[in-house]
């Protein structure tokens, strides 16, 4: 340690680790960091440092104390709901409500809400806003009460963009200065998000991930997130892009290549020569799509590329020659010879990417775009998005497609009438930039007016298709979704788009003038200039040099100070109203804002020796977008019925994302996406099940109440990748309130495997032999588990038996989808919420 009064102190990677420093992935070095950094003070932390650094246990859990949490709005919502609610409970008990306090920096986004409503106009950027603020007051109310009430929370308010895109031009430091245990210290900027795709700030050399919003509560009330020594892949990069091709190129690419490699939240790292020459923008389109690849992380450590980012965003000089230096000293540094030790390696040569499209249903399903062709079937596109933080936050891919709507706005191409575009970058500095460079009046000539600064269409909030559309689809036409996001899931994008593409921007626009997607975009034309004469996607796709000069034209590093001031200073936001003090006023009748059941002390463990009968039995590829509802309420829904029995207006329900805070729309909404199949039976309508006793078709959360009223366990049984998608805690929140005890799957993603343990819920993992096809699960079948306290640790063995209504009986060993000790401590508990309760209360 460097202890002297002057400089700032720090760890002495090299001196600590010496020789075998270079050898480590730089996501180990890091981790090392902060282990060696704390184990001073942490008893843990140093039985951690030992077993791992110096006597080589992989095995051994590390308790990870990352420097600051980010949410946004639809995770934070609920996450604020749970801890007021403690804070209530405590104090209805006699204790300190205030002992229920973030003990981190907490940064909060207000971005996943907003609607495309209007577009097309400027003038649909305000009317989108004021929109988002009327229809959301009472929620942002409580992210305001919450902003008074913990002193190290802070909320950006509507406008401010997108919260990846705020981490990246705003938030991260790449290395921190802060005051710790009473000293100065410089150590590396980590973080993690409550958000899947919170891996995007790897793209700048900053480690973090994305956890359920269970695990960030956990952490802004001190506990560590736990994890084992993570499993590194490194893929290495050589050569260098061929012209034409785009980070999102790249992003697909590498999506389709990880997703052939069982990564089961394994930390994924960049290195070879080839990341060199790639820009900071260029990684970061990568790393966010990390939860695509099955990744933890997508990680790219620091360079000259970082520290070129950090001073054109504005970033003050000496932070970043401070950064710079410390990196270098500590052997943080990227150095392009290197090759850590890894635990699987992986290579990409950059000149055998090609320009891609991925789609219709998941994103690792790469096409390549001179391999579209023609089709006789009539599918228009719907939807035309230059959306989400996956690649509006890198300016390139922005100024492309500025520059292919400015050649077509020219030679007289304009967007059919039945596509809806939209432009929603990542933050209000992208205004700036296309005004600069001249592309926001060609980009709005087109229809791609700025509607917000937020997620929109990407997150489902896409808002009603054109009427043309709708006329267009009465006569049969299918329509298609053309988006620059990082999501296609079936119904995501809108609740009548199945099949969606994901597109570099640049190539969003190309489709909007096609307005058809069945032709072949590079050999059919886009439509007829002027003159008359074809328009191909080669006629206005621009050169690399006029990319370069457009975007040195318009670099400007005062923009973003100047835009996120603003931002923050939001008159609408600062009139909001309020309340303040310790304790968040419930309103009985609120339809927004319910203190949940589940926040309770006398919560009991679901562990234990019983038989349960399958309230839902699903295959493969099962999303947390499936699990937990998403999009516009539907007035018919169980949801929707709810809510007009209470007085909301039918015609303007919101959003699932708006009420998650409201335990009782959310129950109703579970597994309704059309796409949901429940196999238990023939014919089941989404969101349903085949109550059993009685042999009824009931909507889920009825027939779970039968069970739960009868004394009857439940269980869920599903196929390989369950949970994949979003990192939305209430997609075990919700299976927890329908009784659920167990979940039985082929395999877990990593992110809702966790949030099912922090409720209590039991994952177990199926022997290579059993699926759900292969068990033929129907009405009457039960199933018989034996997982007591007592024996639970992780990945222990847990005998099952299906007993079917026959009579017949099948037995198997699944394996307790349990990481660390942490989890079987939460498990016997009950859950992660009683446990904290249980502690606040016992300090109290």
């Amino acid at each position: 340690m460097n202890s002297r009064a002057g400089p700032p102190m720090m760890v002495d990677l090299p001196s600590a680790l010496g020789a075998r420093l270079q050898r480590m992935p730089w996501v180990h070095r890091i981790l090392a960091e902060n282990l060696l950094r704390r184990r001073a003070v942490d008893a843990d932390a140093d039985h951690a440092a030992v077993e791992w650094l110096e006597r080589g246990d992989r095995t051994i859990e590390l308790p990870f104390v990352p420097t600051r949490l980010l949410m946004h709005d639809t995770t934070c919502g609920p996450a604020l709901v749970d801890l007021a609610a403690m804070r209530s409970v405590i104090a209805a008990e006699g204790g300190d409500p205030r002992r229920i306090v973030p003990g981190l920096r907490v940064d909060v986004s207000t971005d996943h809400s907003i609607a495309v409503d209007s577009y097309g106009t400027r003038g649909a950027l305000a009317a989108n806003l004021a929109a988002e603020m009327a229809r959301n007051a009472e929620r942002f109310g409580l992210m305001k009460w919450a902003d008074s009430a913990f002193p190290s929370l802070h909320v950006h308010p509507p406008g401010t963009g997108i919260m990846h895109t705020i981490n990246l031009e705003r938030l991260a430091t790449v290395v921190s200065r802060e005051t710790w245990q009473g000293r100065e210290w410089l150590f590396p900027d980590t973080l993690i998000g409550t958000d899947s795709h919170t891996p995007m700030i790897n793209g700048i050399g900053v480690l973090g991930w994305g956890v359920g919003g269970l695990e960030a509560e956990s952490v802004m009330l001190g506990m560590p997130v736990t994890l084992r020594v993570p499993e590194v892949v490194g893929m290495r990069l050589t050569g260098r892009f061929r012209p034409g091709v785009t980070a999102t190129d790249l992003a697909l690419t590498v999506t389709e290549m990880l997703r052939g490699v069982r990564l089961d939240g394994r930390f994924v790292e960049f290195f070879g020569p080839g990341v060199s020459t790639l820009s900071a923008g260029t990684r970061a389109v990568v790393a966010n799509m990390a939860p695509e690849f099955g990744g933890a992380t997508g990680y790219f450590p620091p360079d000259d590329a970082v520290i070129a980012y950090l001073r054109a965003t504005g970033r003050a000089e000496d932070d970043v020659r401070q950064a710079e230096a410390y990196l270098r000293r500590q052997q943080l540094w990227f150095d392009p010879d290197a090759a850590p030790d890894y635990d699987l390696t992986l290579d990409l040569d950059l000149d055998a990417v090609v320009p891609s499209l991925a789609g219709p249903h998941r994103p690792q399903d790469r096409i390549a775009r001179a391999a579209t062709v023609a089709s006789a079937e009539r599918r228009p596109v719907a939807i035309a998005a230059i959306t989400s933080c996956t690649n509006t936050s890198d300016t390139r891919l922005l100024v492309t497609a500025g520059l292919v709507a400015r050649v077509a706005a020219s030679r007289g191409l304009s967007v059919p009438s039945w596509v809806k575009t939209s432009l929603a970058p990542g933050s209000p500095t992208a205004a700036a930039l296309l005004e600069r460079a001249g592309l926001r009046a060609p980009l709005e000539a087109l229809g791609f007016a700025i509607v917000a600064y937020g997620c929109t269409t990407c997150i489902g909030n896409s808002g009603p298709l054109s009427p043309a559309m709708d006329a267009l689809m009465a006569e049969g036409a299918k329509p298609v979704a053309v988006l620059s996001g990082n999501r296609n899931f079936p119904g995501r994008v809108h609740q009548a788009v199945s099949d969606s593409y994901l597109a570099p921007p640049p190539l969003v626009v190309a489709y909007a003038l096609a307005g058809d997607f069945n032709i072949g975009i590079e050999a059919d034309p886009l439509g007829t200039a002027s003159d008359g004469s074809p328009v191909f996607l080669r006629d206005l796709w621009p050169s690399e040099g006029e990319i370069d000069a457009a975007l040195a034209a318009a670099a400007n590093p005062a923009d973003f100070d100047a835009a996120y001031a603003a931002a923050e200073a939001s008159a609408t936001w600062m009139a909001l109203p309020a309340s303040k003090g310790p304790l968040y006023p419930w309103n009985e009748a609120s339809t927004y804002l319910r203190p949940p059941p589940f926040v309770a002390r006398d919560a009991q463990s679901r562990l234990g020796h019983y038989t349960a009968s399958p309230l839902l039995v699903l295959g493969d590829d099962i999303t947390t977008d499936h699990i937990s509802p998403a999009g516009a309420i539907p007035v018919r829904g169980e949801a929707g019925r709810w809510l007009v029995e209470r007085g909301e207006r039918a015609d303007d329900l919101n959003v699932f994302s708006a009420r998650r805070g409201n335990w009782e729309v959310m129950l109703r909404g579970l597994f309704t996406n059309p796409s949901v199949r429940n196999l238990l039976g023939p014919d089941i309508p989404a969101g349903s099940t085949i109550h059993a006793p009685s042999g009824e078709v009931l909507p889920l959360w009825q027939a779970a109440a039968r069970y739960a009223a009868a004394g009857e366990a439940v269980v869920v049984v599903a196929g390989d990748r369950y949970g994949m998608g979003s990192s939305r805690d209430w997609a075990a929140k919700g299976q927890y309130l329908l009784g659920v005890r167990a979940v039985l799957a082929v395999g877990f993603e990593r992110i809702h495997r966790s949030n099912l343990c922090n409720m209590g819920i039991l994952p177990l993992e199926l022997p290579a032999d059993v699926c759900p096809a292969s068990l033929s699960l129907g009405t009457g079948d039960r199933i018989e588990i034996d997982m007591p306290e007592d024996a639970l640790a992780p990945s222990a063995p847990c005998s099952v038996r299906v007993l079917y209504a026959d009579g017949r009986i099948r037995a198997f060993t699944a394996r307790a989808a349990v990481e660390t000790g942490a989890e079987v401590r939460v498990l016997k508990a009950g859950g992660l919420l009683p446990l904290m309760l249980r502690a606040s209360l016992t300090a109290s």
